[in-house]
């Protein structure tokens, strides 16, 4: 494969040859990312979950994603009578993981943080897959230089653990850590539900801090368009995404299901309009556990999630057919 995956030449199925996301090339030179997309594996869980696996999330997901490498120049879609993500206007590159240094979560989420700075140094977007969600902590610390964001996070669990136990960097504790930072300016929080690790402090001290909180219920009541118009428009978006947002019946492979979760098509039209309200800046999708993954269905959730949030990010920024 030699320069983009898409090749007249070859038949290039999704099953042959090197497993990167949607089979893109391969950028292993940080120094030298030429893309649009930089797409950076966060393979970090130590074992903290109620059922640990997210580590292996990156490789379920890029090998889920062949599926959607289209080999044809981009993917039209017929409803929406669009070619999203044509090969000739969009560049995509897999930048391969972070180190990850075993029982070191200081180490680990340092080397996480150095490779999204090193994308956006490059003028790419970065797309990180999980991992457990604590690896959102060193991405959106790396945007600490850059313009200030509103972070959109779905999620069946608020996150805003402050310390439990003694830990202040876990899985529990991703956005009350976001909060802390001076370019985070607020928090719309969506898919929240029953019972979590988070207490009635915590989601005081969320609000507190900018934070509009929707269950799976009052966003469907709301539907997607009045959810939309709570999100603050023409702002900067960092997108963070937990599998678990989606309902175990189509998202099982996940350390922490709950039942009441979304399904696919209201967070993607949610996406779509996301993506044309305004800028979307950075992404990752956590928490993807292929041991608890039957005949992959959660890791291709992932992948199809991505790959056409791609697509409408790209075509609200004029870069599609």
């Amino acid at each position: 494969m030699t320069g983009n995956a898409y090749d007249s030449g070859r038949l290039n199925l999704p099953f042959v040859g090197h497993c990167t996301f949607a089979k893109q090339p391969v950028c292993l030179d940080w120094d030298r990312i030429e893309a649009d997309v930089a797409v950076f594996g966060a393979p970090y869980d130590m074992g903290t979950q109620y059922r640990a696996g997210a580590r292996f999330g990156p490789r379920a997901i890029r090998e889920a994603s062949t599926l959607f490498s289209f080999g044809h120049g981009g993917a039209y879609d017929f409803e929406d009578d669009v070619t999203y993500l044509p090969a000739d206007r969009v560049r995509i590159v897999d930048i391969g993981d972070a180190d990850i240094i075993h029982t070191d979560t200081t180490k680990s989420h340092a080397n996480i943080e150095a490779g999204v700075r090193r994308i956006l140094a490059a003028g790419a977007l970065p797309v990180v897959l999980g991992g457990d969600h604590s690896v959102h902590i060193p991405c959106i610390r790396a945007f600490d230089d850059r313009p200030p964001v509103h972070i959109v996070h779905i999620d069946a669990h608020l996150d805003f653990v402050d310390e439990r136990h003694g830990v202040r960097y876990g899985h529990g504790n991703p956005l009350r850590r976001a909060s802390e930072m001076a370019h985070v300016t607020g928090f719309s929080q969506l898919g929240i539900r029953n019972v979590s690790s988070s207490n009635r402090d915590d989601y005081a001290a969320a609000r507190a801090a900018g934070s509009d909180i929707l269950s799976v219920r009052q966003f469907r009541k709301l539907g997607v368009d009045g959810v939309l118009a709570r999100v603050p428009a023409d702002r900067r978006y960092y997108l963070t995404i937990d599998i678990d947002g989606f309902d175990p019946s189509i998202a099982p492979g996940t350390g922490t299901p709950s039942h009441g979760g979304f399904l696919y098509y209201e967070i993607l039209e949610f996406l779509q309009g996301l993506a044309g309200r305004g800028e979307i800046v950075g992404v990752d999708l956590v928490e993807v556990a292929p041991d608890y993954d039957r005949d992959g269905t959660t890791a291709f959730l992932a992948a199809q999630l991505l790959m056409n949030l791609l697509g409408f990010v790209f075509h609200a920024r004029g870069l599609s057919a």
